[in-house]
C-alpha cells in the first residue's frame, strides 16, 4: 500500500482511470460484437450500418490511447474484409 499522501492520490487516479478506460473497451467490443454477430447472420445491410457505426468508435478509442492504433486497424480491415466476404 502506498506510504505517501502524493502515493495515495496517485493510486486512487490509477483506479479511477482504470475503471473510466475499462468502460471505454468493453463499449468498443460490445460494438465490435454487433458486427460480428450481423456477418454471422449473414445479413449485408445489418453488417454494414453496424460497422459504420463501429468505426469512428474504434478510431476514437485509439486516439485516447484506449487500444493501440494497430489494434484498430486490424479491427477495422478484419471486419471490413468479413462484410466483402458477405457481398461475394
Amino acid at each position: 500500500m502506498a506510504n505517501t499522501a502524493q502515493a495515495r492520490k496517485r493510486a486512487k487516479q490509477a483506479e479511477n482511470r482504470r475503471r473510466h478506460n475499462a468502460s471505454f473497451r468493453s463499449m468498443v467490443r460490445t460494438y465490435i460484437k454487433k458486427v460480428v454477430t450481423a456477418v454471422e447472420t449473414k445479413d449485408y445491410d445489418k453488417a454494414t450500418v453496424a460497422y459504420n457505426e463501429a468505426v469512428p468508435v474504434i478510431d476514437r478509442m485509439a486516439d485516447k490511447g484506449i487500444i493501440h492504433k494497430n489494434k484498430a486497424a486490424r479491427h477495422k480491415s478484419r471486419l471490413n474484409d468479413s462484410i466483402k466476404a458477405l457481398r461475394a
